[in-house]
């Protein structure tokens, strides 16, 4: 048989090429079929027990105040109009953000164990991005409300109807699938072959990218770059919106429709602010310019406190929730006497 030079190195290269093939479906593989392990937020001392409790506590009052709120916006015909329509549908997306956290965080604490399967942290993933994006749209949207009712009354009724409102709803529901679905399988997508240990309570994107043996650089820096119009885009939206109103506002001639009009927007303006600031912190900062325990906090506060926060900043102070529900607390007070 007559020996090749050319076959030989024809075959040495085959041979290469499939042993770095199955080098990445030994990753690819590893990457996916492995758990993931949260590090958690609280370990079992005095003080952290504490404030386990007080988070079941926040966590429970956050749920009631913005089921409450979508109850009352439901039954009562006077809460029937554009802004409280979206108002519902942020309280919605508030039940949500505590639910895709907080009973696995808690359900760790207690179990003492942190182990969440390859899926269970893509769906925590998906979903915390789907409602983080969609709220910071609805948010924005919110915003442009306010101004045509303050600074365009008469065409409110034409500028709001209800064909224009389920429009705004499906366009941030919509957006957040569109980015949740991008962002989520690009991230899965990387190798995770070394720790599997995330350094967060939950799934998150930032935390996940440093686990990856792959580099993930560009990756981090197209996320910072999208994260323009993502987050800025609608928050230069909401600056937009309140600097018209701001100025209607200070040049009306009714004190009360005056403080009514002030009061309302700088109860929107206060919740923009706490939701913006802790999702630029995330997502635009680069992740090596802050600390896990900074992550934890600001990812706690985003997901739980701002939710909490969001119903009784918005509408539970409102004299006309008030109203509807102290009407609810009577009739059922009634009945029951009955």
């Amino acid at each position: 048989m007559k020996f090749s030079p050319l076959k030989l190195l024809a075959n040495t290269l085959f041979f290469l090429q499939m042993s770095n093939t199955s080098q990445r479906v030994r990753e690819t593989n590893q990457s996916v079929t492995s758990d993931f392990t949260l590090t958690g937020l609280f370990n079992h001392s005095g003080p952290h027990l504490a404030l386990f409790s007080l988070v079941a506590a926040i966590f429970t009052m956050g749920l009631l105040g913005n089921a409450v709120l979508i109850f009352l916006i439901h039954t009562d015909a006077r809460l029937h109009t554009p802004m409280y329509f979206l108002l519902s549908q942020l309280s919605l997306l508030d039940v949500g953000f505590p639910l895709v956290t907080i009973p696995k965080m808690a359900a760790d604490f207690l179990q003492e164990e942190g182990a969440i399967s390859f899926g269970g942290c893509a769906a925590q993933m998906f979903f915390l991005m789907l409602i983080g994006v969609s709220e910071g749209v609805l948010l924005s949207l919110i915003s442009y409300d306010r101004y045509i009712a303050v600074c365009h009354p008469l065409h409110y009724p034409v500028l709001m109807r209800h064909q224009v409102c389920l429009l705004m709803v499906g366009t941030s529901w919509l957006s957040g699938v569109l980015v949740a679905s991008i962002q989520t399988s690009i991230t899965l997508h990387f190798p995770y072959c070394a720790s599997h240990t995330v350094d967060h309570f939950f799934c998150e994107l930032p935390a996940l990218l440093k686990l990856s043996c792959a580099d993930t650089s560009a990756y981090e820096l197209a996320l910072s770059v999208s994260g323009v119009l993502i987050l800025l885009l609608p928050l230069s939206l909401v600056a937009t919106s309140y600097s018209h109103v701001l100025g209607t506002v200070l040049h009306m001639h009714s004190a009360e429709a005056r403080h009514k009009a002030f009061t309302t927007c700088s109860s929107h303006i206060t919740v923009v602010g706490l939701f913006y600031e802790a999702a630029v912190f995330m997502y635009m900062v680069p992740g090596t310019y802050h600390t896990p325990q900074q992550d934890n906090v600001v990812s706690l506060f985003y997901s739980l406190i701002t939710p909490t926060l969001n119903p009784l900043i918005y509408s539970l102070r409102n004299r006309e929730v008030q109203m509807a529900l102290v009407k609810i607390l009577f009739r059922t007070g009634f009945r029951s006497k009955r």
